[in-house]
């Protein structure tokens, strides 16, 4: 062993090694120059190794609920540094989660491995590969012949089939959703306010539901599904009255109606389980009960999603919400609030309600602004609200513990399959790896395996749990977030897991100034609409 002189003694340069302090640890910091941006966020900041303070611009009580959502995910600080810059992270994430990408092969699967440093819970098979299928016929016949395990969105007309089938075992999904039709008020003619009641009254949403969608649907009265407290406060939908929206059609200047388009994405969802047969049926309907010649336009699932969601479609859309947290905000503060474009021009009297009744955490008390706020949609009319679908999933009858969550994507936590690779199928592929900015489920729920968050949601019920945070608490106010983060977590790329990785993920998709702000499309819409928008915006 190589020794140095210490004091004049000869000393194994091993023991002065050990007894040379570590270097103080750098934390990490975010933070926008003060409140006036608007958002809810004013910093974050690694306070230690293993402590961020979240230090927010108005009281937030449901921070724990939107921190556990996958979007929020945390990645090497390093990584987000260089694969967020260069674009690379898109298809590359590196994560803590009980398994690591192994290979995106597009068009067919995406493959993970499990992660045998995994700080929790190890699964027990080795392989996981995620699938897809548009059809849910196809996938069916790929779960009777028992080459997946498990399928999402079993089509209403095989529920039958599947609950009688002693091979397979029928999941029902609990998820609050809601289908929409859309529009985008800095586009003629539906920049007027008549012509958008005149739609509201004008389709007759319970002969959608009665031919396309399955036992346990219902017509919204209200954007939000009525199981999240607040969401159904404030006057029902309007009911369908073809003479009174053409008598408003005539009133904004188009008797004779007008000509458009229906966008939409041909992707089954649990809140639109046949959208091409749906768009013809309000093709149909808008053509018969009000005059307007509506072209029927199929787009690509991430266009879709992009043009839509930034506003640049012209005509009407078909797009919907499944629940991602247990709390209303999800539902309105994502599509209606300040900074959100999606339906255009968006409005005060809908969104000032929004951002105070945020900041409330009693029911009861932020109840006056949500029927408010539920009222204005109504009369404003930004979009029309068509369903509330209920929906299915499907496994094998060998698959122990089988479940489809009702918030969040699916954990795929089963019992022993008595294989090695269990293969998991949905309806689409994903758009990116990079959860931070994507919305699409597709995306988040190939995400979830490799990335983890602060919390976590509980598989039954939506509570948040501990994840990569043993504990996040509150001041009084609610205004300071303090998250105390689990020791001893590996990355999948062997680096260890502190506050700075928390802080550089958060700040590549809250701060539009970071040079990680890129992203697949450079929309972070999650980090924009649930934190009122972005810091250092220019």
């Amino acid at each position: 062993m190589k020794k140095i002189l210490l004091g004049g003694l000869a000393v194994p340069a091993l023991l002065v090694a050990v007894s040379v302090p570590a270097s103080a640890f750098e934390g990490r910091t975010v933070a926008a120059p003060n409140c006036d941006y608007g958002g809810k966020i004013e910093s974050i900041v690694a306070q230690d190794e293993y402590t961020v303070v979240f230090n927010l611009c108005k009281p937030d009580p449901a921070f724990k609920a939107k921190a556990a959502f996958t979007p929020f995910g945390i990645e090497p600080e390093e990584y987000i540094d260089s694969a967020g810059v260069d674009g690379s992270i898109i298809s590359a994430p590196i994560g803590t989660g009980p398994f690591m990408l192994d290979a995106w092969n597009r068009g067919d699967s995406v493959v993970y491995k499990r992660f045998d440093d995994y700080w929790g819970e190890k699964p027990v098979y080795s392989t996981l590969v995620y699938r897809w299928n548009d059809s849910g016929a196809g996938r069916l016949n790929e779960l009777r012949a028992g080459t997946v395990d498990q399928i999402t969105n079993v089509s209403p007309d095989d529920y039958d089939s599947v609950k009688m089938d002693d091979s397979l075992q029928f999941i029902p999904v609990v998820n609050p959703n809601t289908m929409y039709l859309g529009m985008t008020n800095t586009f003629a003619p539906f920049d007027d306010v008549k012509v958008r009641q005149a739609i509201a009254m004008g389709i007759d949403r319970q002969r959608i539901i009665d031919n396309f969608y399955p036992a346990g649907s219902e017509v919204a009265s209200h954007f939000t599904p009525c199981s999240l407290p607040n969401a159904c406060v404030g006057d029902d939908w309007y009911g369908f009255d073809p003479a009174k929206a053409k008598e408003l059609l005539a009133e904004a200047g188009y008797p004779d109606g007008f000509d458009t388009k229906i966008y939409y994405r041909d992707v089954f969802r649990g809140y639109l389980p046949e959208p091409s047969l749906v768009a013809v049926e309000l093709q149909t309907q808008l053509r018969d009960n009000l005059g307007i010649n509506a072209e029927v336009v199929v787009m690509e699932s991430g266009e879709f999603i992009d043009e839509s969601t930034s506003g640049r479609l012209d005509g009407f859309y078909m797009l919907g919400w499944g629940a991602d947290y247990p709390h209303i905000t999800n539902f309105l503060d994502y599509h209606f609030t300040k900074g959100t474009v999606q339906f255009g021009n968006p409005f005060p009297e809908i969104y000032d309600n929004l951002i105070t009744a945020s900041t409330i955490a009693d029911t009861a008390t932020a109840e006056p602004y949500y029927e408010k706020a539920n009222n204005a949609i109504r009369e404003l009319v930004p979009m029309v609200p068509i369903a509330h679908g209920a929906s299915a999933s499907a496994a094998l009858k060998t698959l122990g513990n089988a479940h489809f969550p009702p918030f969040g994507a699916p954990q795929l936590q089963f019992d022993d399959p008595g294989k090695d690779t269990l293969v998991y199928m949905q309806n689409a592929e994903p758009i990116s790896l990079y959860c931070a900015d994507e919305t699409d489920g597709e995306s988040l729920a190939a995400c979830q395996p490799v990335v983890e968050t602060l919390l976590n949601y509980k598989i039954d019920s939506g509570d948040t749990v501990p994840a990569l945070a043993t504990d996040c608490s509150a001041n009084d106010e609610a205004t300071v977030w303090t998250c105390t983060l689990r020791e001893g977590v590996k990355f999948h790329d062997g680096s260890s897991f502190d506050a700075n990785d928390v802080v550089a993920s958060w700040a590549a998709g809250i701060d539009a100034s970071n040079p990680a702000h890129k992203g697949n499309t450079g929309s972070f819409d999650y980090y924009a609409y649930l934190w009122d928008g972005f810091m250092n915006a220019e």
